[in-house]
């Protein structure tokens, strides 16, 4: 009896089983993505991510064990090279898995199964939203200051009027002497002529 026991037998034998996970762990580390059923990536994912975490640490062991998996001298040299590279800061999860549809003849669920690290289209992406989300914290730290700047020239906009206030006055004083030293001398004169004609008056009586 199974009771218990979770894992999908893909309807093949254990030998058969193991040799196909095999082969697709192989054709995932070297090709980095492989197209294959739902049902397949997931036992693939069980299979291939702790070869990928003894990966990170590139001991003798480590290399003995992960070749008792994968049994290719070549897919050997390039998990513990360029894999074990691209993986060293990622603490799980080295893989994804992307849903294709159901595929003609037996319509069975097909996805794609690649390495997160190697897909170069999203992790573009990642780095321009998180520079779009930098770029949002800064204009608003930027806009709080352009607030404030405002306010500045509103407080020194009364200190100039009050100025100018003050200096009006001052040339207004200074012009007045000017404008009444002007009349006086008319003032002098308009008295001189009637007294003039007075005489001239008791000059001709």
């Amino acid at each position: 009896m199974r009771h218990g026991k979770k894992d999908n037998h893909l309807s093949r034998t254990h030998s058969h089983r193991e040799a196909m996970l095999q082969n697709m762990a192989s054709s995932l580390i070297l090709h980095k993505r492989i197209e294959t059923t739902v049902a397949k990536a997931k036992e693939l994912r069980k299979f291939v991510e702790p070869i990928l975490t003894r990966a990170k640490d590139d001991t003798y062991q480590n290399r003995r064990i992960a070749f008792q998996y994968l049994n290719d001298k070549e897919t050997l040299k390039e998990l513990f090279g360029a894999v074990a590279d691209k993986i060293a800061s990622r603490p799980g999860g080295y893989t994804r898995i992307i849903k294709l549809g159901n595929r003609l003849g037996d319509n069975a669920q097909t996805c794609l199964i690649e390495l997160v690290d190697f897909n170069e289209v999203l992790l573009a992406a990642a780095a321009e939203k998180a520079t779009a989300t930098t770029r949002t914290r800064r204009s608003r730290r930027g806009s709080s200051k352009a607030a404030d700047a405002p306010e500045a020239t509103v407080a020194t906009a009364p200190v100039a009027a009050e100025a100018t206030e003050t200096e009006a006055p001052a040339e207004t004083t200074d012009e007045a002497p000017v404008a009444e030293a002007t009349p006086e001398a008319p003032a002098d004169e308009t008295p001189a002529a009637p007294e003039a004609s007075a005489d001239d008056e008791t000059q001709k009586s």
